[in-house]
C-alpha cells in the first residue's frame, strides 16, 4: 500500500516490475488518496498488506501495536550500513525506534521552498522578502492539517529554538511559541484564505497552472514531479527555505516516506528482500528516480543525471534536508499532530491570543497519549 500520487505510486510499480524479472516474485500495489492515507490506521494496513509505505512519526505507534516487522535482521549488517551511510539528513535514523529499524527511507523530503523561475530572478532568501511578495498577492502557503503544524515547527527550528520531542515537558517555550504564531498569523493574513484547506499538492497545482500569478510557496514539502519539464504548464523550481532566523536553512520539519514490512505477512522474507533492494543506492538513483520517484538515498541526490532531469531539485534543496529536524515519534504523537494543527488553525482564523494558543499546544503535547488526545492518526507530509 502506498499513496496516490505519481511520486508515491509510479516508482513502486516500475521497481516491482523489475523485481519480478529478477526474482519471479510479483508485487501488486494499491494506493489511497493522500487524505485517506493520512488517516487510515497503520495496524489495519498491516493486516491487509505485506509491504506498506509509512512516514517516520508513526514509529512509536507501530512499535506499541507490534504491527510491523523490524528490518535489522542478522546477516545483513553490511547492507544496512550502506543504507545508513546514504541517508539524506536524518531520513534513515528517523525510522529507528527503541533500538530497532522499522523502515528504510525510499523518499526524502522536508519543507523547502517552491518558486517560479519564469517569474522571479531568484527565490527569496529571507522571510521578509516572502512577506513582500505576499503583500503583492503572489504567495501561497499550505495550512491544511498537518501542514500548518509543520510550518510552526519549521519556523521555530529556523529561529534556532526547535520544538521539543519528549512529551514529558512543554512543546515550546512561551516566548518562542508566541513569536512563531504571530509570524504565522502575519503571513496567513496576506495569503488567500483558501490556504487553510490546501495541502502541498493543491498549492503546487495552483502555482503550475496556466495564468497563475503565484510565484512562491516559502514552506512546502517539495514534490519533484513539478520540477520536471512538461509535468504541468509551468515548471516549478525548488530552493532552500527562506530564513527567519540567522542560522541559514536549518530546522525544517522532516517528511518523506519509508518502506515497511507487515508483522502479519506470510511472505515476510520476500517482502524484506524487496525493501532492502528498492531502498539501495543503485535502485534509487536508477529505476526509482527514472519512474518519477523522489529518492531517499544520497546516491540519487548527488547524481548528475537525476539532477539534470529535475532542474537541480536535489542539489538546490540539499542544505535544507541536511539541516532538517525530526518530529516527535512517541506513541500518541499522531493524534497530537492532528489536535495541534486544528488548534493553530482555530487560533489564526478566530483571532485567539497567541499566548493562549501556545499554552494549549503545550497542554496537548504533555497529555498526548492515545487515551488523552482524540483525532485522526495521520499526517504524511
Amino acid at each position: 500500500m502506498t499513496w496516490s500520487h505519481p511520486r508515491g505510486y509510479d516508482p513502486m510499480v516500475a521497481c516491482s516490475a523489475l523485481w519480478r524479472e529478477r526474482t519471479g516474485v510479483m508485487i501488486e500495489w494499491d494506493k489511497r488518496s493522500l487524505q485517506d492515507f493520512e488517516s487510515y490506521p497503520v495496524e489495519d494496513l498491516a493486516r491487509a498488506y505485506d509491504l506498506i509505505v509509512i512516514d517516520h512519526p508513526h514509529v512509536g505507534q507501530i512499535t506499541a501495536e507490534r504491527c510491523l516487522a523490524p528490518l535489522d535482521i542478522a546477516g545483513r549488517e553490511a547492507e544496512r550500513a550502506a543504507l545508513a551511510s546514504g541517508s539524506v539528513g536524518q531520513s534513515y535514523p528517523s525510522y529507528g525506534w527503541q533500538g530497532r529499524q522499522w523502515a528504510f527511507p525510499i523518499d526524502a523530503a522536508t519543507q523547502v521552498q517552491a518558486w517560479r523561475p519564469d517569474a522571479l530572478d531568484a527565490p527569496p532568501a529571507r522571510w521578509s522578502e516572502v512577506l513582500d511578495l505576499a503583500r503583492q498577492g503572489r504567495v501561497l502557503l499550505p495550512l491544511r492539517p498537518p501542514h500548518v503544524l509543520m510550518v510552526f515547527y519549521t519556523l521555530a527550528g529556523n529561529l534556532g529554538r526547535a520544538c521539543a520531542t519528549d512529551p514529558a515537558g512543554d512543546l515550546i517555550d512561551r516566548e518562542t511559541g508566541v513569536e512563531v504564531f504571530e509570524a504565522m498569523r502575519e503571513i496567513a493574513a496576506l495569503v488567500d484564505p483558501a490556504c487553510f484547506g490546501m495541502d502541498p499538492i493543491a498549492v503546487s497545482e495552483c502555482m503550475a497552472e496556466p495564468g497563475s500569478g503565484i510565484v512562491c510557496a516559502p514552506l512546502i514539502y517539495g514534490y519533484v514531479s513539478y520540477a520536471t519539464s512538461g509535468f504541468r504548464p509551468h515548471r516549478l523550481a525548488f530552493a532552500d527555505i527562506p530564513a527567519i532566523g540567522s542560522g541559514g536553512p536549518v530546522g525544517s520539519a522532516l517528511g518523506g516516506t519509508g518502506i515497511a514490512v507487515s508483522a502479519f505477512s506470510k511472505a515476510s522474507d520476500a517482502a524484506i528482500d524487496f525493501a532492502y533492494w528498492v531502498a539501495s543506492g543503485d535502485v534509487q538513483r536508477g529505476p526509482y528516480a527514472a519512474a518519477g520517484g523522489q529518492p531517499g538515498h544520497a546516491a540519487a541526490w548527488e547524481d548528475q543525471a537525476v539532477n539534470a532531469a529535475t532542474g537541480n531539485f536535489y542539489r538546490d534543496t540539499r542544505a535544507t534536508l541536511e539541516g532538517a529536524w525530526v518530529r516527535p515519534r512517541h506513541d500518541g504523537y499522531m493524534a497530537f499532530q492532528q489536535a495541534a494543527s486544528d488548534r493553530i488553525n482555530s487560533g489564526m482564523t478566530s483571532g485567539h491570543r497567541a499566548g493562549q494558543v501556545v499554552a494549549d499546544l503545550n497542554r496537548l503535547f504533555r497529555e498526548g497519549s492515545p487515551a488523552q488526545v482524540s483525532g485522526a492518526a495521520g499526517g504524511r507530509a
